[in-house]
């Protein structure tokens, strides 16, 4: 697997990560034996990087390396700073609001204390699909922009199950019907969110960055279906 590289310097690469992949070892992951992203990306550059952020496995998009332990703790004040601002899409269930705010705590799953987090959506375009899933004999979608303001593990996949319109393809936090449409009828089984552009002040440049990654194969057949443009 060939990772795409957005951008390179002497400090930073930053790629578009593929579905299903996960960024690095991980206890919880134990049982997942395929090249880790890190992995991947360290082989084909023959440079050793480390990840500044995380995205989950399921998660595709935009993500940083850094080059050096250096690099590292400057974009983790950058980051721990909220100067790096984060835009993802998702495809939901149900029509949503024209925009909103989703501020309910999450519980973070190793010490079971829940803490504040805080993301802001936008809905670019919705669609009513005359596809049948249990137990409508219609089906809606929204195709939404998510900014998150904090950065809690699953915290988009749990805020857009708060609001009762979880993420497509998403088995943990999502609609199983759903997903089992969609699996059905385009033939895949991916979680439908990608984090679509990084925005920031790079702090050993100072060059102003907007980082974009082009959005999976996978989505194509459904922006066709639903006559959506990304």
């Amino acid at each position: 697997m060939v990772i795409e590289i957005l951008y390179e310097d002497e400090f930073i690469v930053v790629v578009n990560k593929p579905n299903d992949v996960l960024m690095y070892p991980s206890y919880y992951a134990r049982n997942i034996k395929d090249a880790t992203l890190v992995e991947l990306l360290n082989k084909q550059l023959q440079v050793k990087t480390s990840p500044l952020h995380r995205l989950d496995r399921k998660t595709s998009g935009v993500v940083i390396f850094g080059k050096s332990a250096e690099v590292a703790k400057v974009f983790e004040k950058l980051f721990a700073q909220h100067q790096i601002e984060k835009t993802y899409l998702a495809i939901v269930r149900g029509f949503c609001e024209n925009e909103g705010v989703i501020g309910t705590p999450i519980k973070n799953n190793d010490t079971g204390v829940y803490k504040d987090a805080l993301t802001t959506y936008k809905t670019i375009t919705t669609y009513e699909w005359e596809m049948p899933v249990t137990p409508y004999d219609k089906s809606r979608y929204s195709l939404i922009e998510l900014a998150p303001k904090t950065g809690r593990m699953h915290q988009l996949r749990k805020h857009l199950n708060k609001i009762n319109h979880p993420i497509i393809g998403d088995h943990k936090y999502g609609d199983r019907n759903y997903n089992k449409t969609f699996t059905h009828e385009f033939g895949f089984d991916k979680l439908l969110l990608h984090a679509k552009q990084l925005n920031f002040t790079h702090p050993l440049t100072n060059k102003e960055m907007e980082i974009n990654a082009s959005i999976p194969d996978n989505w194509n057949a459904v922006l066709k279906t639903f006559n959506w443009k990304v």
